[in-house]
C-alpha cells in the first residue's frame, strides 16, 4: 500500500516547511524542496539526489508517481490540505520533493573547452534578479555561472521558481569575490566588466577567447576589486535618460554578444 500523509503534524511535513521557508535550515540539513514537473524533470536531469516526493493524486497521477521509482524516489501521497500547506504556488502541478544540495565550491568547475564563456554576479540580492541571470545563461548555453558574494543561498524556493529550474541546469558555484577573480586569473580568464568608469562600448571587444562577463547590482553596480582587476571595463551605450538598466537584461545583451561573435568567428 502506498505511503499516505493526511496530518499537518507529521514530522515530515514539518521539515519540509522549515526547508522551504529558512535558510539556516537547507544549509545545516543539505536539503531544499523542489516543487512542479519541470523543475524536478531538470533536477534529475542536473544528477540531483531527489530522496522523496511528496504529492496529490488529483493533480499528480499515481501512475506518474510510479514511474519515479525508476530514480529510486520515496514517494508518498498528501492530502489535500497538507499538500496546499507545503506547495509554494498556488498555480502548481501537485507534487513537492526534497532533494540534497550540491556542494557550490568554486573549485568544482570543470570546462570542457579551452575558450569558456562565463556569466559572472557580484551580490545580486533579489531571488527574482537571481533566476532571470540563470534563464539567460541556460539560453545562451554558458559554461558556467559564478556568484560573488552571495546574498541569499541558491537553493531559494524563489531562486529555483523564478528560474523554472535553471538552476539545476547551469554549472554553478559561489565564493568571495577574491577567490573568484583568482580562480579566472589562474585559468587565464579575461575578465570583462559592466561598469560606467574607464569604459568600452561592448561590441567593440573580442569575446571569442575565454571570457568572463561580470555584472553588479543595478543600486551599486561593481566594487573597485571587480573593475581594478578587469581585462576591460565595457559599458551598454545608453539612450535615455538613465545610465542603468536591469541586471539580467544587462547580462543578456552582453552574453548573446558573445554568442554572435563565437557563432561567427
Amino acid at each position: 500500500m502506498a505511503k499516505q500523509i493526511t496530518s499537518l503534524q507529521n514530522p515530515f511535513i514539518k521539515q519540509v516547511i522549515q526547508l522551504k521557508e529558512k535558510s539556516r535550515t537547507r544549509k545545516k540539513t543539505g536539503l531544499f524542496v523542489i516543487e512542479g514537473k519541470r523543475e524536478l524533470s531538470l533536477a534529475i536531469k542536473g544528477s540531483y539526489d531527489i530522496e522523496t516526493l511528496f504529492y496529490y493524486p488529483d493533480l499528480f497521477s499515481e501512475s506518474e508517481a510510479r514511474a519515479l521509482n525508476h530514480y529510486k524516489i520515496d514517494t508518498i501521497k498528501v492530502s489535500k490540505e497538507v499538500y496546499q500547506k507545503i506547495a509554494y504556488r498556488d498555480t502548481t502541478e501537485g507534487i513537492v520533493a526534497i532533494a540534497k544540495t550540491k556542494d557550490l565550491a568554486i573549485e568544482n568547475i570543470n570546462f570542457n573547452t579551452k575558450t569558456p564563456l562565463i556569466l559572472v554576479a557580484e551580490a545580486p540580492e533579489k531571488p527574482g534578479n537571481i533566476g532571470a541571470l540563470l534563464r539567460t545563461a541556460d539560453a545562451a548555453n554558458v559554461d558556467a555561472v559564478l556568484i560573488a558574494n552571495p546574498k541569499t543561498d541558491m537553493y531559494n524556493p524563489n531562486i529555483i521558481r523564478s528560474s523554472v529550474g535553471c538552476v539545476f541546469t547551469n554549472q554553478i558555484a559561489s565564493g568571495s569575490t577574491s577567490d573568484i577573480i583568482a580562480f579566472l586569473k589562474e585559468k587565464k580568464i579575461n575578465i570583462f566588466c559592466a561598469a560606467l568608469q574607464a569604459s568600452t562600448d561592448y561590441h567593440t571587444q573580442d569575446f571569442t577567447q575565454a571570457s568572463a562577463i561580470v555584472v553588479g547590482t543595478e543600486a551599486t553596480g561593481l566594487s573597485d576589486e571587480w573593475t581594478n582587476n578587469s581585462t576591460q571595463n565595457i559599458i551598454i551605450p545608453m539612450q535615455g535618460e538613465i545610465d542603468s538598466m536591469n541586471v539580467s537584461v544587462a547580462a543578456g545583451i552582453l552574453t548573446f554578444e558573445a554568442k554572435r561573435q563565437r557563432n561567427f568567428k
